[in-house]
């Protein structure tokens, strides 16, 4: 195998976490082919620690670019979901997309690292997700390691309050997903209820064109009652994973209509976010 290869082969390994930094599909991998071209242009041999390396450039380029978002003040609507990463699951459990599928990070985490002022989500990512210490992240954050580890104590708290960990085994996250649009096409709100979290989160994005489609629900009975109100379109439902996790792709006549990602936590759900913005769901390629 030849340097390119290599150092190509090892960077898409550590794209799924790279991403996490930004969280916008677009945002991220401007963010990571910047990086590579820097990568490209860089002595390989002179590099002694390439994931190191690999942290600290897309850490430099994320956080001057969730700067300048902030700078720009873009003010979202009430619900505004990150792009998702739609796939295929694969047909047997192949270990290397295993690992890749690992380290992806949900939906609903991104949601709330995109609450997160650009030093803390910084700080949060880089420590809990990349292992960075504090000595290292400090300078890159413009903070001492132990501003840094604030930092990071906050955005970590934030977290734990709204996103909970996810369930990592796959086939459990399925079974729990076609539970819940079984018992939706079926109309029964007690089955509904039951692989239901009690504080479930429903969040909705319909986008501009779709406004009456953007919400957010909360509570097991809210959101199954919304759950058998959209029932109806489930057959059309094939399951996708969504940023790693277990989702539905729902679409008509090769038309999509929405995008689903579930979180499931010790066997329920504990939220689920669902993109229904048209225009979002085209320019992700999505149609048949």
């Amino acid at each position: 195998m030849d340097g390119e290869t290599w150092l190509a082969e090892r960077f898409e390994r550590e794209r799924p976490r790279l991403r996490a930094l930004l969280g916008s599909l677009t945002e991220a991998e401007d963010a990571v082919q910047e990086t590579w071209l820097r990568l490209a242009r860089t002595d390989a041999d002179t590099v002694d620690n390439l994931d190191a390396w690999l942290t600290t450039v897309v850490a430099r380029v994320s956080l001057n670019a969730l700067r300048s978002r902030a700078a720009r003040r873009e003010d979202p609507l009430d619900v505004r979901l990150p792009d998702p990463v739609v796939e295929t699951p694969p047909p047997d459990a192949d270990p290397a997309h295993a690992a890749v599928l690992a380290d992806s990070v949900g939906l609903a985490l991104l949601v709330v690292l995109d609450t997160l002022n650009p030093t803390e989500r910084l700080a949060f990512v880089l420590h809990d997700m990349f292992g960075v210490p504090f000595d290292e992240i400090g300078p890159l954050v413009d903070r001492s390691p132990a501003a840094a580890r604030q930092l990071a104590s906050r955005a970590r708290r934030r977290v734990r309050g709204q996103a909970p960990a996810p369930e990592r085994d796959l086939a459990r996250q399925r079974a729990v997903v076609d539970a819940f649009l079984a018992a939706a096409r079926e109309g029964d709100l007690d089955a509904l209820i039951a692989v239901l979290h009690p504080d479930v989160v429903l969040r909705s994005d319909g986008g501009t064109a779709r406004a009456r489609h953007t919400t957010v629900l909360t509570g097991a009975r809210q959101v199954a009652a919304q759950a058998t109100t959209f029932g109806r379109l489930f057959p059309y439902a094939r399951p996708v994973l969504v940023n790693g996790a277990a989702g539905v792709l729902v679409s008509a006549g090769g038309r999509t209509l929405s995008v689903m990602a579930f979180t499931v936590t010790d066997g329920r759900i504990v939220a689920v976010d669902v993109i229904a913005d048209r225009r979002r769901l085209v320019a992700l390629g999505l149609d048949d």
